[in-house]
């Protein structure tokens, strides 16, 4: 596994229960997945990855951001590489993203690639006088993403972008009126088997994933339908193996339009440790290995996972952790091994249950125990 983060962390234990040895190359000896990290070094140095990739048998990641050109050439080596760099392409590229997706016929917010503050303020003033921009590539939980009225409010991203020697596309967007987030992760193996658990409702807080309710309440039967559906469409259509996101927006008329795509294991999909049969992690290193793909079913009714983020103000964590578990015993905790910081994501809580809105109020109690 390329990429030495939390989701590398959560990668570990469904390896071991599947007997396979997990190997992992960090970007810092004091990653979420240190226990695992057989290298650490540079993901963008080539001979970084290819002496990594000389020593296993499948190459998978922990985030998007191995330059395509290093990931073609493990495959001209003969490396398996899961997800392909062809269906990579389109989580590391939201340009890319949006013309994959409107080739497949998927509903999508109007949108343009623009390299001239000319060319967006255009965009802008058709759509009401505001628009979201994005950079096309690295942009993540909010960073590369903002909500603007003037073209002039992202003069620096195309300054960038020009000292850098690129042309200057940005993504621009119509702002949604949506009434929530929806996620639908679809696992894939490279022989076409795919598995999908429940659509789940996400609930975002400054851009980051804060809640997450599986699955979502059931506010139109249609909808849910329409986004499992669109899930397994993108699944096919870019012939992804492993375990892939496709973020969604309910839209006030009850429309679904996908937002952004990610392919390996997603924090909307947290949950499925204690809440599924089978693990998006589990899950994710069954497609890779090219291994039969395991029960996605919920176990139990409503599951709640909630996100730690910053961690305790004051006070040591350790001492805060053994707190949270006396004061809430339901509560399933996973800590990230990393030092808090506000807006981090340091750990996550999940609970089980009957009832949705109990399991939220215990979830949300235990997640709060850390702050």
């Amino acid at each position: 596994m390329i990429g030495g983060g939390q989701l590398a962390r959560m990668m570990v234990p469904p390896a071991i229960h599947l007997g396979l040895r997990i190997s992992v190359l960090a970007e810092t000896p004091r990653s979420s997945a240190d226990r695992a990290a057989d290298v650490v070094g540079d993901y963008r140095d080539p001979e970084t990855v290819y002496a990594f990739a000389n020593t296993v048998d499948v190459v998978t990641f922990d985030h998007e951001h191995v330059p395509q050109p290093i990931l073609r050439e493990l495959e001209a080596r003969g490396v398996q590489v899961h997800p392909r760099p062809e269906a990579l392409q389109y989580a590391q590229d939201k340009i890319l993203m949006r013309q994959k997706l409107a080739e497949l016929g998927v509903p999508v917010p109007d949108w343009a690639a623009v390299e001239t503050e000319a060319h967006l303020q255009e965009f802008i003033d058709a759509h009401g006088g505001r628009a979201v921009v994005k950079t096309a590539r690295g942009g993540y939980d909010g960073k590369g993403v903002r909500v603007v009225s003037q073209a002039d409010e992202v003069r620096d991203w195309f300054t960038t972008l020009a000292e850098d020697g690129h042309v200057g596309h940005l993504l621009v967007e119509e702002l949604v009126e949506f009434t929530r987030e929806l996620s639908q992760l679809v696992a894939r193996r490279s022989s076409g088997e795919m598995r999908t658990w429940p659509v789940v409702e996400t609930v975002q807080e400054g851009g980051v994933c804060a809640e997450v309710l599986a699955p979502a309440p059931v506010e139109n039967p249609a909808t849910l339908a329409e986004a499992a559906r669109i899930g397994q469409v993108v699944a096919e259509g870019v012939g992804v193996t492993g375990v892939l996101a496709v973020e969604m927006f309910e839209t006030v008329d009850h429309r679904v339009l996908v937002n952004e795509l990610a392919m390996r294991p997603h924090n909307s999909g947290h949950f499925s440790i204690e809440g599924s049969v089978t693990s998006q992690f589990e899950q994710h290193l069954r497609a890779v290995a090219d291994l039969p793909l395991g029960d996605t079913s919920m176990t139990a009714p409503a599951v709640v996972m909630v996100n730690v983020l910053g961690g305790p103000a004051e006070g040591p964590m350790p001492v805060r952790y053994a707190e949270a578990l006396a004061a809430h015993p339901r509560a399933k905790f996973h800590s990230y091994d990393k030092q808090p910081r506000p807006g981090r994501k340091v750990g996550h809580v999940t609970v089980t249950g009957d009832d949705l809105e109990t399991v939220r109020a215990q979830a949300r109690a235990a997640a709060a125990a850390f702050s």
